[in-house]
């Protein structure tokens, strides 16, 4: 059974990490949009960054603010097991902590009701145990009875996330920050995309509310749309074609109900000199009639089940903002912004454009 509670129609939403330092510039821009979701602000604070914010209670952890490093102590994790153990039946000792994000406890102070949905996110739990290493700097994900207790510990963190986001709005979801599981088809990670789906499903089971997951890395759409996800988010800029062989697994989705988000708005500032809404949207549409003509959805169906985001996130920019000769309407109206901030500000009014574009010509 699906769990979306919203019509997507073409909607916008975003990654949530911003390369801001204002909190308020960077949530102001996030509630512009049609599901705005809390912004991780790294350059704020080492404990903004999305594997630091979910590492938060697990045991063994070691933060290093001053290099700005994350890892594993398993001599602490011996010592800190005992500790986890009392507390992991009580669901608010889970919860992110204003040390951890200050914007979500920002996020969760405003109207949140009048949204047709909100949206929050975690770091995946493949993710997380590729990045986290040990003293031998071996990623925790090989230990299986530490790979079990994060897989266990991840639930927790989303479920408590999701019950707080949905106090303020009945439609909230949070998603799953998984750039791990474009790395479980190298023959070289030791943990396989078939064990990888085998655990997931596990995982998934015990989550609350809508399933969802973003991939910014190289996807295979058959294999993330065959994991029991309601939601899937990904980079479809990078696509540059729809392969037909994606189309089946497309429509399938599609068909249980499932929600699309497609990334399609580019966040670097060379790929956005060139991109115009009217391009992107022949670029978008051009994915979706490959899909229609190889199935059996059409085009307006993947439509009212698609949401419109950026292709990725933006913290290092390379270049600069709008093509040569050209003023960035966006970017004049602050100056002070840093080039990544203005890459994001017109990257968001590009998106606004292009799911109005959507909604008038297609929905």
């Amino acid at each position: 059974m699906n769990n979306i509670t919203f019509a997507a129609n073409c909607q916008t939403t975003a990654m949530g990490i911003m390369p801001h330092t204002d909190v308020e510039k960077a949530l102001k821009l996030a509630l512009s949009l049609d599901i705005p979701f809390w912004p991780q602000l790294p350059n704020t604070s080492f404990y903004e960054d999305m594997y630091v914010q979910a590492s938060e209670g697990f045991p063994g952890i070691i933060i290093d603010l001053e290099n700005r490093k994350l890892r594993f102590d398993r001599t602490r994790f011996d010592e800190e097991l005992g500790i986890y153990s009392e507390r992991m039946n009580d669901p608010a000792s889970f919860a992110l902590s204003p040390l951890y994000s200050a914007v979500f406890h920002r996020f969760l102070k405003e109207d949140l009701s009048k949204f047709s949905a909100i949206r929050g996110q975690n770091i995946g739990a493949v993710s997380f145990g590729f990045r986290v290493t040990d003293d031998e700097n071996k990623p925790i994900i090989y230990d299986d009875g530490i790979r079990s207790l994060m897989f266990d510990f991840m639930q927790k963190k989303i479920n408590i996330q999701y019950r707080q986001l949905r106090e303020k709005n009945q439609n909230a979801f949070v998603w799953l920050d998984e750039p791990g599981l474009g790395w479980v088809f190298s023959g070289l990670s030791g943990y396989g995309d078939v064990q990888a789906k085998r655990e997931y499903a596990d995982f998934l089971s015990g989550l609350e509310g809508i399933k969802g997951l973003h991939l910014c890395a190289n996807v295979n759409l058959p294999y993330l749309l065959g994991m029991g996800l309601d939601l899937l988010s990904f980079d479809a800029f990078q696509l540059e074609i729809m392969p037909k062989g994606y189309a089946e697994a497309v429509a399938g989705f599609l068909k249980k109900g499932g929600v699309i988000s497609w990334g399609i708005v580019p966040t670097d500032s060379v790929s956005l000199a060139t991109a115009k809404p009217e391009t992107l949207f022949s670029l978008l549409t051009g994915y979706w009639d490959v899909v229609a003509q190889n199935s059996g959805v059409t085009v307006r169906q993947i439509a009212e089940q698609a949401l419109i985001a950026p292709a990725r996130c933006c913290l290092k920019n390379i270049g600069r903002v709008g093509a040569s000769g050209e003023s960035n309407d966006a970017c004049a109206a602050d100056p002070e912004l840093t080039s990544e901030e203005q890459v994001v500000e017109k990257a968001f009014g590009y998106l606004k454009e292009l799911s109005a574009l959507l909604r008038e010509r297609l929905l």
